[in-house]
């Protein structure tokens, strides 16, 4: 099962950082191209443990829906968001926050698998993959500049 893997040191505390990763508002906001909005569940504030989130996306014209639930959470340096319902096999997003000389490292792991055996490996590998990655590149240089912003205000 492929592992995406993103640490992204921020110049902001860590709980602004926690928070920002952890509100559906700002990820909304912050993907709004991606056009993907909250339509069931937690569909504004901050997700707690054990709240679920049903985002509805578009994806090469067609709509798709996946389930995201809480499953782990410790205030302010861990959540998990699982899949319980949607296309992948697996897709599990572990967020961790370390503070790092009145910094805030982020890490992102995300571990994820296709269903379709053999040929959704290859899915993972030549497309999902990269994708997948400059998602996460781009969602944390937004979270970055705004937890910046915010500490600086």
């Amino acid at each position: 099962m492929p592992l995406l893997q993103l640490e992204t040191l921020i110049n902001a505390n860590i709980q602004t950082c926690f928070d920002l990763a952890r509100s559906v508002d700002f990820y909304q906001k912050s993907i709004k191209n991606a056009r993907e909005i909250a339509i069931d569940g937690r569909t504004t504030g901050l997700v707690e443990a054990n709240d679920f989130v049903v985002w509805e996306a578009k994806y090469f014209t067609k709509v798709q829906h996946i389930t995201l639930k809480v499953t782990e959470f410790k205030n302010p340096t861990l959540f998990v968001d699982e899949m319980i319902q949607g296309k992948f096999k697996v897709y599990k997003h572990e967020h961790v926050f370390q503070e790092k000389n009145d910094k805030t490292l982020m890490i992102d792991k995300l571990y994820f698998e296709s269903p379709w055996g053999f040929m959704g490996k290859c899915i993972d590998n030549l497309f999902l993959k990269k994708n997948l990655m400059n998602t996460l590149i781009l969602r944390n240089k937004i979270l970055k500049e705004k937890a910046e912003q915010l500490t600086f205000e």
